[in-house]
């Protein structure tokens, strides 16, 4: 039984990671968790028509570093007004490739959490 506990430890404890860049990603072959924002100066490629599994964006990580990033997943909805955007994967030659995105959203309770603030 304590083994069986030992292992599942050490499981849970290879998933939960800390965030690399994208400086990380270059020298590392292992699959990572980047976490950033997206750069809304350069241009995002969802064509989901043609090519509904690739949404091409660049991503601005917590070093300022901007990378290209091409998921192989549809683009996620409201993608343009995540906070920030984790993405899991790893870099081929000078893109990163992610087979998950995560993406936290602004609260739709924030303006109400502000205004109940603003009164008091």
């Amino acid at each position: 039984m304590i083994i069986v506990a030992i292992v599942i430890f050490i499981t849970a404890a290879e998933d939960v990671s800390a965030y690399a860049s994208f400086a990380d990603a270059k020298t590392k072959s292992s699959i990572l968790k980047v976490a950033g924002t997206l750069s809304k100066e350069k241009p995002m490629d969802y064509d989901p028509e043609n090519s509904p599994n690739e949404f091409s964006f660049f991503l601005i990580d917590a070093d300022g570093a901007t990378n290209q990033v091409v998921l192989s997943k549809p683009k996620p909805q409201d993608f343009e007004m995540a906070e920030q955007i984790v993405v899991t994967g790893q870099m081929q030659d000078e893109i990163f490739v992610a087979n998950d995105v995560l993406t936290k959203c602004p609260s739709k309770y924030k303006d109400e959490e502000l205004s109940l603030k603003s009164e008091i």
